[in-house]
């Protein structure tokens, strides 16, 4: 027997009366998807248990939706268009929100910078109190502060507002950062100088002046790694030769890199963020000039004192490296990678196709996505098929930088709420440091932007210490190239050149160190150094100062 199926409103379809059961099953079913909200006469556990057989019956023929029953139980009684474009504005606000999620600094305390100063703080006292669990556990500890960050924030705002905060760390600073970082230490460290010189006065100076000036072409790291074994070479015969190294920090791994953003990390992040390529030749070359100048003609002298010391010159059968008065480099494919490497740079900043990658928080430019892939490239090829020989007789070693990347993957992360409290402003829990800085009136005191800046700098890594500036001097690249001039060379100069003041403070001095220890150099602790750094660069910063900040 069939009953006509009066319900659903069609007088020709007929159902069996076992079907009238999967009959109702399909409007709950109709009516849970597409209205979302679970039949009110039946429980979800009976629902789901008819689903399959309302589905295969469907399937069959035998039942159609759409119908009165439907329309009955849907609440939402508007035509299907009308929903369905309910429901795309419902998607794509859902999307511009998590997109929209960005931090409001002004209402971050202060207490979400302390995983950020941990951090920092656990570089500079770790190596000197525990340095065996440091360099054991040293990526351990820098993922534990940057967890003490993320777990908490996420769970007070909301994954939304973490999520794009993290994005934005990592794809537009610490990637492009690291990437070139490595592309530069990589293929540098191909470049093998053969033979040796004798370390006197004149060949020293004439050894950190070339490293003063290639650290603005292929980058302080670059400079650091290809001119280190040559200079450790030539005084490993001598019997005072940590002043050599300590001036080569000054000056190859610090001071030199003033000039471009391939020079000093400080100045690629402000390539990240607008500053023009060559803003800092042109605003750099006088102070870095005098600064350079005035170290190299106090290295000489030092160098001639102890070099005309009796004694200071071991018997000729103790040196190591007997002197060769012929000298040849090998790998010389690398210094074609590094021109390739530096129009990488210059095309990502020329090159601008308007095409980008959206995801929440960030936007991925074309043009560096192509830059840092092409690094990539270039940093393999030379690993791979360029004078491995040459490579060898380096002594190449990923544990520097394999340190670098792991410490600075934790000071990006656990900088970003100290960078969205900066972006404030007075609104801020930094408004006393703004308007420290920014002088009585309102403007901008260019002297200290310089030391607060460089000071920072000595003790909490310059590149991150220089995006704190940026932002506090309002974060517009164009107008403070411009209008602000002054302000930015002073930021600019004060992250580069106390960089020098201690090892944490450059990511190459960390490197220049651990490659002069294994070399046999007695390199000073962590105060010994900070003192040399105080009584021969403080007293040329003061001058500069008043020279070109005042």
């Amino acid at each position: 027997m069939f009953l006509r199926d009066r319900r659903n409103g069609h007088a020709g379809s007929a159902v069996q009366p076992a079907n009238v059961g999967l009959r109702r099953a399909a409007a709950r079913d109709a009516y849970c998807r597409r209205a979302g909200v679970a039949h009110r006469g039946r429980s979800r556990g009976r629902f789901r248990a008819h689903a399959g057989r309302t589905r295969r019956a469907a399937a069959r023929g035998q039942l159609r939706f759409g119908t009165v029953a439907h329309r009955r139980y849907r609440t939402d009684h508007r035509p299907r268009r009308a929903r369905a474009v309910s429901r795309a504005c419902h998607r794509r606000e859902g999307r511009m929100t998590v997109e929209a999620a960005v931090v409001d600094g002004a209402t971050l305390p202060a207490a979400w910078g302390l995983p950020f100063a941990c951090m920092l703080l656990s570089i500079a006292l770790f190596p000197m109190f525990a340095a065996t669990f440091w360099h054991r556990h040293f990526g351990k500890i820098s993922a534990a502060w940057a967890f003490a960050f993320l777990l908490p924030f996420a769970a007070t705002h909301g994954f939304a507002a973490t999520w794009p905060l993290m994005l934005h760390a990592f794809f537009d600073e610490y990637v492009p950062f690291i990437v070139l970082l490595g592309a530069l230490y990589t293929i540098s460290g191909g470049i093998c100088v053969y033979g040796n010189l004798r370390g006197s006065p004149r060949t020293n100076t004439a050894i950190l002046a070339l490293g003063t000036v290639l650290a603005s072409v292929m980058g302080t790291t670059g400079a650091a790694m290809l001119l280190i074994r040559p200079l450790l070479r030539a005084n490993d015969n001598r019997r005072h030769n940590v002043h050599v190294v300590v001036f080569f920090i000054f000056l190859a791994a610090n001071a030199g890199g003033s000039l471009t953003p391939l020079g000093d990390p400080p100045l690629f992040l402000g390539f990240l963020n607008g500053v023009g390529f060559f803003w800092t030749t042109q605003h750099l070359a006088l102070p870095m000039l005098f600064v350079c100048g005035v170290l190299l003609a106090a290295f000489h002298a030092l160098d001639s004192w102890y070099f005309h010391r009796s004694g200071e010159a071991r018997a000729a059968f103790l040196d190591p490296t007997p002197d060769t008065p012929e000298l040849y480099v090998g790998g010389k494919l690398n210094f074609v990678l590094l021109v390739l490497a530096i129009a990488l740079v210059l095309m990502s900043g020329v090159w601008k196709p308007g095409i980008d990658i959206a995801l929440p928080g960030v936007h991925l430019e074309l043009q560096n996505l192509v830059r840092d892939m092409g690094l990539v490239v270039l940093a393999i090829v030379s690993l791979v098929f360029v004078a491995r020989k040459a490579r060898a007789d380096n002594d190449f070693d990923w544990a520097p930088i394999v340190e670098v990347a792991k410490l600075f993957a934790g000071i990006f992360v656990t900088i970003a709420p100290v960078i969205a409290m900066l972006r404030a402003g007075e609104a801020g829990v930094f408004a006393a440091l703004i308007q420290f800085v920014n002088g009585a009136p309102g403007q901008p005191n260019d002297a200290l932007y310089f030391w607060a800046t460089g000071l920072l700098s000595s003790f909490l890594d310059n590149a991150p210490t220089y995006l704190v500036f940026f932002n506090l001097a309002g974060g517009d690249a164009q107008a403070l190239m411009t209008g602000g001039a002054k302000t930015l060379a002073a930021i600019s100069a004060g992250a580069v050149w106390m960089g020098a003041m201690t090892y944490i403070g450059n990511a190459p001095n960390f490197m220049v160190k651990a490659i002069a220890q294994q070399r046999g150099v007695r390199m000073p602790g962590f105060f010994g150094f900070l003192g040399w750094s105080c009584a021969i660069l403080l007293p040329v910063f003061a001058v500069a100062t008043w020279l070109f900040f005042v």
